[in-house]
């Protein structure tokens, strides 16, 4: 299958879900990149910042929630996807306000994720 146009980067610190959800979008036809941490997405992300961020809101270190605003204020066009075992209607809404497309609770099934990457990345998908 080849290569969709989007990168979808996966931001989470179980290497378990970050495994499987590579897994995932690369059998989708995705580009699949993971990181552990805020921090390392940080420093390896690529420059421009674009394509869809999987995002989780606990991580150890800066959340996804910091993170995010982070990539905002930077002028990144990031579309962000939030995940979490741990909901919390304060995170909802502010993940709501800064654009998210999605917020997505853990265990949530594979088609609810790939609907989600359908609304973020519509184009060229």
């Amino acid at each position: 299958m080849p290569q969709k146009p989007v990168t979808v980067y996966v931001v989470d610190d179980d290497e378990s879900i970050l495994r499987a959800l590579k897994r995932l979008l690369r059998s989708a036809g995705y580009h699949a990149v993971t990181f552990r941490s805020a921090e390392d997405f940080i420093d390896s992300a690529p420059a421009g910042g674009e394509g869809c961020l999987i995002l989780d809101i606990r991580l150890p270190g800066m959340t996804g929630l910091d993170l995010q605003e982070k990539l905002d204020s930077s002028g990144a066009k990031y579309v962000v996807i939030f995940m979490t075992a741990h909901d919390n209607p304060q995170w909802q809404e502010r993940a709501r306000k800064a654009g998210a497309v999605a917020y997505l609770k853990k265990p949530f099934d594979e088609q609810s994720l790939m609907d989600a990457i359908d609304l973020a990345c519509p184009i060229g998908l």
